[in-house]
């Protein structure tokens, strides 16, 4: 058995104590280098940068580059200097494009305290400026819950103190945030999940049920979309797709 084990891990040694008892150690320095990333860990986390990038999630990117700066850097030299051309060509096929169109900008330092409270666990106080309004809510105590990033507009998932409810505000609207030492939990049974399902988008109205006839000519097509992750789905004899669901979001469905 011991020596199956040597046979696997070279770099453990031997040390003698005393009383002739014997053990076994990796050697400084040799733990890290038990298994190596791989080709395809880096180019999968080279794309998971490049998607949070496109969303416009920079405190994300920011830990995703730190991530692979050390991976990079546990590499040796020459397994290092054989990945480099193999990477490059795999991320050209495998690129991530940035899809033109509007994008709202996002100031990192709000990102970063966000991100921060999330994490944490704590309340926040927020000036937010109202995106259809414009009116100033000052010194909003809110209890981030997640950041929603999407296409366009990104937004924050928080419980208002104020309203004593789930809110959802445009990430692009605030202007200062302040983290408190309050703690914040979520409410009892919550499911980030869950109540996302309820929305077909963002729109937050009573729910209700949805029928989608596609005719024959392009049901088979719109059988390759999932247009909510409770949907049903049925093919009827004249060759049609009907797909129901129950959700929120009209004004997004027309």
């Amino acid at each position: 058995m011991r020596d199956a084990v040597l046979n696997v891990y070279p770099q453990l040694e031997e040390i003698t104590e005393e009383r002739r008892q014997k053990r076994w150690r990796f050697r400084p320095g040799s733990l890290g280098r038990m298994e190596e990333v791989t080709l395809e860990e880096l180019a999968a986390a080279h794309r998971a940068l490049s998607l949070v990038r496109r969303e416009g999630d920079l405190a994300t990117a920011k830990v995703l580059e730190r991530l692979l700066a050390k991976n990079r850097a546990q590499l040796t030299g020459p397994r290092r200097n054989r990945l480099a051309p193999d990477l490059d060509a795999q991320l050209m096929d495998d690129g991530v494009a940035f899809r033109p169109g509007p994008r709202e900008r996002i100031a990192p330092e709000i990102l970063s305290a966000l991100r921060e409270a999330v994490l944490a666990g704590v309340m926040i106080s927020a000036n937010h400026r109202a995106h259809g309004s414009g009116k100033l809510s000052r010194y909003t105590r809110l209890g981030p819950i997640a950041l929603l990033f999407g296409e366009w507009r990104q937004y924050l998932l928080a419980w208002s103190e104020y309203q004593d409810n789930l809110r959802l505000l445009a990430l692009a609207g605030f202007e200062t945030i302040r983290l408190k030492p309050d703690p914040y939990e979520r409410p009892k049974g919550f499911d980030l999940q869950e109540w996302l399902s309820e929305s077909f988008g963002i729109w937050r109205e009573e729910p209700f049920e949805v029928e989608w006839e596609f005719l024959p000519e392009v049901a088979e097509e719109a059988a390759t979309y999932l247009f909510h992750p409770k949907q049903e789905v049925e093919w009827l004899e004249d060759g049609s797709l009907m797909v129901r669901f129950r959700a929120r979001g009209r004004q997004e469905m027309e």
